[in-house]
């Protein structure tokens, strides 16, 4: 079992900042990357960030030089730091992990609601 459990999510206005947080427990043996996707209302999930073992991180064009992803040293919590919000960036954001032979594993979501 591996258990994704994420904080941080909120109501914030447009130019302001949210710090994601996503938790990774259980029987995780190998991690292949730890990212963030978000869904907003009619809308695909789509990427917004991922972080790999190897540390390489790649954005959605719409976050780069405003969202910074990162990880604590024991590579079990992902930080999706996000500054300059816009209220397209409202969605449910949800963490992912994918690891144990490239299974992909899913939190609950966090809703992110940006004002204008």
């Amino acid at each position: 079992q591996v258990q994704l459990v994420e904080s941080g999510g909120g109501l914030v206005q447009a130019g302001g900042s949210l710090r994601l947080s996503c938790a990774a427990s259980g029987s995780i043996f190998a991690i292949n990357r730890m990212g963030w996707y978000r869904q907003a209302p009619g809308k695909q999930r789509e990427l917004v960030a991922a972080i790999t073992s190897g540390g390489s991180t790649n954005y959605a064009d719409s976050v780069k030089g405003r969202f910074t992803i990162s990880r604590d040293n024991a590579e079990t919590t992902v930080y999706l730091q996000m500054n300059n919000l816009k209220p397209e960036d409202t969605a449910v954001y949800y963490c992912n992990l994918r690891a144990n032979w490239a299974r992909d594993y899913w939190g609950q979501g966090t809703q992110v609601t940006v004002s204008s």
